[in-house]
């Protein structure tokens, strides 16, 4: 056989593994660019995945700041609103133990001339009697007064103040029973 015929036979015997060859570099490239088109989807859903839960958490971590914001600034407007209310009950307190001081110093002035005036012993006494008995029953009459008074302050008081710790317990609850 002549070189040339060899050469003929041998390109010929080549053929099919060139093919074999190209088909096998074709399927490589096939799967490599499927693979990198998978991961490159992938890693694009794994970002957008990602930014979505950061703006999801940046929302939720800025609407609970602005809610307890507002929570806070309607406890101190109960606090004020609380303590205003004790001020003016300690005013009228104050004024209402004022006259009765007032009226028990304008009393006791009363009875010291009726005891000056008195005429006998038998009538001092009975002067310090009545003046006692009278002191009692106003001394007891101007407390429990003056109680009242000061559980209708507390009370009034209190109010605003039991209003806000049930909002504030009910509204950090409603999430742990979520």
């Amino acid at each position: 056989m002549s070189t040339k015929k060899i050469e003929n036979a041998a390109q010929e015997a080549l053929k099919p593994m060139e093919a074999a060859v190209t088909a096998g570099k074709e399927t490589v490239e096939a799967v490599m660019k499927v693979g990198t088109d998978a991961a490159t989807k992938q890693y694009e859903q794994a970002v957008t995945m990602t930014k979505e839960n950061v703006e999801k958490a940046s929302s939720a971590i800025f609407k609970g700041y602005d809610e307890i914001a507002a929570l806070n600034k309607a406890n101190i407007d109960a606090v004020m609103t609380s303590s205003n209310t004790v001020a003016k009950g300690f005013e009228s307190l104050s004024k209402e133990l004022m006259g009765y001081l007032q009226t028990s110093v304008e009393t006791n002035v009363t009875i010291a001339k009726k005891v000056f005036g008195a005429k006998n012993l038998q009538e001092v006494v009975d002067i310090q009697s009545d003046f006692a008995r009278s002191s009692f029953d106003t001394a007891l009459a101007e407390s429990a007064k003056l109680t009242e008074m000061s559980v209708q302050v507390t009370n009034k008081a209190i109010e605003p103040l039991q209003s806000r710790v049930h909002v504030t317990v009910e509204k950090f609850m409603k999430p742990i029973a979520a």
